[in-house]
Parts: structure tokens; sequence; C-alpha cells
């Protein structure tokens, strides 16, 4: 399983409509969209599913300049959502350099939300798109792109939390399920944190709100100083984790920590809120930023220290975060159909 900072093909997005959890909001979201897209594109690639593509294109020709539309390209299909991490191919490097497209099943992060018509997106993309060339299918196997992470040298990393959540692979146990992993991702080893949750998030806890693995066998993860914030001891235990945690080679990690953003509230809870929901494209980072000066310069200085030759831009992701993600779910990053070319 390549890292996310390998050379990549494309960024897939699916579009917010009006039949989705956005509508309330959805002018706002729409118009966050088109900052990503602005972003995105001028490094690479973008594909969108959504359910009117006419009418998107004009849209998206009113608001960016022809040489970010020029890198747009669109199949029509209306998703239940828009986590495209989640439902969307997990690429892996077979063993002469070729990609491959794993499709996964989604089923709404164990049940909790409507994934039919997610779970088949994987399909129609192989059928409408040229995005891909080789896929596999493990249709019988729940996994979610945000729940692993991988350094491209052997090392992927997860949470038993979510792996091991109720309603998604019963009665497999943790060997198991690492035995399948390593199979099919190509990994020499899983490393499956205990610790580690946020407040109001719908995935069990996906290991890319909490920690991420980047270059130079650094970790960059989410960490909690106030004492009084519910917080606390659950990251304090996964940064303990994390301290303990050794490479391939023996050696310990750098770890560079992310601050946990202020408390937000939206209709009366609090937002699994954090600055691990990055992407990493060619030659930039999108970080989501929330309205919090000092914690957003401070969250976009760490990732310029992780990623020191690419641009890290701040996104603002206040209207995103409204239904419990952020920039990293949103996203699936494709990679060429050979590796590194």
């Amino acid at each position: 399983m390549p890292a996310e900072w390998e050379p990549q093909q494309a960024v897939l997005l699916a579009w917010p409509h009006q039949n989705s959890d956005w509508r309330p909001y959805l002018n706002d979201i729409q118009a966050t969209y088109v900052d990503l897209i602005r972003a995105i594109t001028a490094y690479e690639a973008v594909h969108i599913v959504a359910p009117d593509t006419t009418w998107l294109h004009d849209y998206l020709a009113s608001r960016l300049p022809k040489k970010h539309l020029q890198r747009v390209s669109m199949s029509a299909y209306t998703t239940d959502d828009t986590w495209a991490r989640d439902f969307a191919h997990v690429t892996v490097v077979d063993g002469n350099s070729s990609t491959k497209a794993l499709a996964f099943r989604f089923n709404g992060w164990g049940g909790k939300f409507a994934a039919e018509r997610d779970n088949k997106v994987t399909l129609h993309l192989e059928q409408d798109t040229d995005l891909l060339r080789f896929c596999e299918d493990h249709g019988d196997f729940v996994l979610e792109g945000g729940s692993i992470e991988s350094d491209g040298k052997g090392t992927v990393m997860t949470t038993s939390q979510c792996l091991l959540a109720p309603h998604r692979n019963q009665p497999l146990t943790q060997r198991q399920i690492t035995a399948r992993l390593k199979r099919w991702l190509g990994a020499k080893r899983v490393v499956w944190l205990q610790h580690g949750q946020l407040i109001g998030d719908d995935t069990d806890g996906h290991i890319d709100t909490l920690a991420r693995l980047a270059p130079d066998d650094t970790i960059i993860y989410i960490a909690c100083d106030d004492s009084k914030d519910a917080h606390y001891a659950e990251l304090k235990a996964m940064e303990k984790e994390l301290r303990k945690l050794r490479t391939l080679d023996g050696k310990p990690y750098r770890l560079l920590p992310l601050p946990l953003p202020d408390a937000i509230e939206y209709d009366g809870e609090r937002l699994p809120a954090t600055y691990a929901n990055y992407l990493v494209i060619n030659g930039a980072v999108l970080c989501p930023t929330y309205g919090q000066p000092e914690k957003d310069a401070q969250a976009l200085a760490t990732l310029q220290q992780a990623f020191p030759e690419r641009e890290v831009i701040g996104i603002d992701s206040t209207v995103i975060i409204r239904q419990h993600g952020s920039i990293h779910c949103l996203t699936m990053q494709y990679y060429p159909p050979k590796a590194n070319g």
C-alpha cells in the first residue's frame, strides 16, 4: 500500500447534493468544495462523482479558472453521502510495480447510516471511468480507507476500536484481520493502537483522525494538554503508545504533535474536529482549519515541518465538521497505473 505522499494520479470527490445530509447548508458546503477543488487542481487532477454532471460543470466553470477546470473530470452517479475516503478503492502496488485498486465493503461504519449506493461507487468507477486499470473485489470484508495508514515501507497502522468494532467483520479476531491486511495490503506488520477516540466520531476511531504516518519515520498525532478536556486521558494514553512504538529497524519514531482544536459544537453536540485529517497531494498538504487562529497556525506549522518541500494550505473546514468529518474523509487519492510513473 503506497504512502499518501507518493506521486498521485488524481483525487476522488463525491459531490454534496440536496438528497444528502448536507441539504440544510448545501450552498455553504458546495462553496467549501470549490475551495478544495481549486487547491487540489493547482497540483493534480480531480475526479468528481455527482448526480448531475452537466449542472456541476456549469457551476464549477463559473467559479474556477479555466486551467483548474481542465483538470476536473466527472461521472454521473448519486451517492448516499460524500465520504469518499471510506467507500472508494484502496490502492496497492503489485510485484511488477503496477497499481491495483482494491474494493472493500462499506456498510455505513457498522450500520449507522445508509450505505447501499455508496457501497457501489467502486463498481461504478470501474465501469465508467478510466481512473482504474486493475481491480480486485473484497466485498465480503468491511474496510474503510480512513481506518488504515501506510508508510509505503511495510507498516500499516490502524485502531482496535474501529476494526474490531461490532457489525464490521465479526467473528474475525485481531489475528485473523491482521493476516488479511498483511496479505491484501502487502504489509510486513500491522500496528494496532489501543487508545484514542474523539467525541462525536461516527467511525469508531479512524486512524486518520488521530495519528498519521509521515515521511522520515515520522508520526503526526493529535495531542491534548488540557487536563480538563474530556479527551485528555485517552489522547495521553495514545501518546504513550506512540512513544513506545518502533520502526521496522527498531528505532523510535519522530513524533510531531498537533493541537486539539478548542471544542466546536453544533446543534448542541461537540464535533470531532481534528487537524490530523489533512490530505497530502502532489506538491502540497491541505490542512483543515477551524477558525481558531492560534491553533490553526500551529497545525499548519507542524505540517510544514513534516513536509518541508510541499506547500501547506489551510482549508476552512468549519462547515465540513458539522457532518463529523473533515478534508481527508471527503477525499481519496488514486495513483498512476505504474508506481512512480
